[in-house]
């Protein structure tokens, strides 16, 4: 922060683009909000933890209806975008809230009712929004959760055209006996998206012992939970009998996935390349792994160790194989503003989308994945157990 007072936008981060600028001017171009705001929530609601157990909760609303008309607001979509469009059109939408106590989930008022209605809904939701006062503030960045724009506390709401809730959704949040690891599990097994899961967590809605849950926390809880339905499912499965690359980016995301013969294990190699979002002037490296076996204690790599999961899992399930991953994501300067963990999934995904290369050997597969890389291999593969070649030795290497 020091750097960014002495800059001043002069660029002498060598970003190119300087976040703190583009959050005022993106805040310059919004209408003159007033004490009313109608529009469609996308639907998102947020949770705040500052407080807890008593925390600010509600929908996210357009400050300009017009702007809403053709609104993305799946991650899948968000992806297809650059961070600057990104940044555009989040820095409009309006975190409104109200204090709530997380245990009144349970029985709401009709403030918080509402917002549980629009966290039920596949599409975005009619919403007439009263504030106490004009909403004020700046865009928001998080490493977790999308960016946002102004914030209001609420006075009252109103929902103006009616949710659309699939039926798992109703019939699961209905069930009041069903634990929440078995509701999220079922939820993302029929086919509903792990974002819109997370909403339903943090609204309070899913689980026994129902309260709200801050949006930051449920994000990585339904990447995690999900994950761990489908490591159950695919510990049963033949391992990979090729050393298979898959190589993909998205937002500044690149990420290199390895599969190699073997039992289910994961490990994740971060690298923030100099002037990312985070980084500085200087490359940081990271790297976490779990298995076989379930992981013990929050991944170092905070919430992307959990989205990158997910997305190699999907891919395995869908193969009906299991293997020894290793996933390096290398973040550049052009992931210039942080715009969630969500990037992380969509990106991993993107890459185990795409048809993989083939190898012999683990070194073979290695050289090929250093040609795409920025970083030496040197600087990361001390940090890897699999590139040394120390995964767990199977039956099969003695033969």
């Amino acid at each position: 922060m020091t750097r960014c007072v002495r800059c001043k936008g002069k660029g002498l981060c060598g970003r190119p683009v300087c976040p703190i600028l583009r959050s005022f001017r993106e805040m310059a171009k919004l209408p003159k909000l007033g004490t009313k705001i109608e529009g469609p929530s996308p639907p998102d609601v947020f949770v705040g933890r500052f407080g807890y157990p008593k925390v600010s909760a509600g929908p996210l609303v357009p400050a300009d209806e017009k702007d809403s008309l053709d609104l993305a607001y799946r991650p899948a979509d968000l992806a297809r975008m650059d961070i600057g469009e990104i940044v555009t059109l989040r820095s409009s939408m309006v975190r409104s809230g109200s204090m709530v106590e997380v245990k009144d989930a349970r029985n709401p008022g009709k403030l918080l009712e509402q917002a549980q209605e629009i966290a039920m809904s596949s599409t975005p939701v009619g919403t007439e929004v009263t504030f106490t006062k004009p909403p004020r503030g700046r865009l928001r960045f998080d490493g977790f959760m999308m960016p946002s724009g102004p914030t209001g506390s609420v006075k009252e709401m109103e929902i103006t055209t009616n949710p659309s809730v699939p039926r798992k959704v109703d019939e699961v949040v209905e069930d009041s006996d069903l634990k929440a690891n078995l509701a999220v599990g079922e939820l993302y097994a029929a086919g509903v998206e792990v974002d819109g899961i997370s909403r339903l967590l943090s609204l309070g809605l899913l689980g026994k012992n129902r309260k709200l849950v801050p949006t930051r926390w449920s994000i990585t809880a339904s990447d995690d939970i999900a994950g761990k339905r489908l490591i159950s499912q695919i510990l049963d499965r033949p391992p990979v009998g090729d050393y298979l690359l898959f190589s993909g980016e998205r937002l500044g995301n690149h990420f290199e996935v390895l599969l190699t013969p073997g039992a289910f294990t994961y490990e994740l190699v971060e690298i923030w390349l100099p002037r990312s979002v985070w980084s500085g002037d200087v490359a940081w490296i990271g790297a976490d792994r779990e298995g076989p076996g379930p992981k013990k204690g929050y991944s170092s790599l905070s919430g992307g160790y959990y989205a990158a999961r997910l997305a190699l899992l999907e891919r395995l399930a869908e193969m009906r194989r299991q293997a020894s991953a290793l996933m390096v994501r290398e973040i550049s300067e052009k992931y210039w503003a942080p715009l969630g963990v969500w990037v992380v999934r969509e990106a991993a995904r993107e890459a185990l989308s795409r048809p993989p290369r083939k190898f012999e050997s683990l070194e073979e597969a290695l050289a090929d994945m250093e040609t795409r890389l920025n970083t030496p291999s040197r600087d990361w593969q001390p940090q890897s157990e699999l590139a040394r070649g120390a995964a767990q030795m199977t039956l099969a290497s003695f033969f």
